[in-house]
């Protein structure tokens, strides 16, 4: 691919070549180093959930207290896990993803105003 710019003469930005760049490279790595580990971790506790659901059920059916068992328990966890870790990717993302991201966007618009 000769023509590294992705919308032709209308930009003077070269976006492969900010792909390829350390900054962007790092605020990548910095994403992934928090979605990939608690996209496992959250797998892994699900497919517990599931595989207790199915190969335990004495256990998931034991009651804690009332009318609520355990598997009661493992499953409403589903939801306070998703709740949590959705919050920690936005505290996350906004201590350590935002500010490189917005020195980023800066350096493009500075750039597209400068060719244009």
């Amino acid at each position: 691919m000769t023509n590294r710019r992705i919308d032709g003469a209308a930009s003077g930005v070269d976006y492969i070549a900010v792909e390829e760049s350390a900054p962007f490279r790092e605020l990548k790595r910095r994403q992934r180093s928090f979605v990939f580990p608690m996209a496992v971790a959250f797998l892994v506790w699900y497919f517990v959930y599931v595989l207790l659901s199915s190969f335990a059920p004495d256990f998931m059916a034991q009651r804690v207290f009332g009318a609520i068992t355990v598997g009661l328990v493992f499953g409403l966890g589903q939801f306070v896990t998703t709740f949590a870790i959705t919050m920690g990717y936005v505290a996350y993302a906004n201590r350590r993803l935002d500010p490189g991201a917005e020195q980023l966007r800066e350096e493009l618009e500075r750039a597209e105003r400068g060719k244009a």
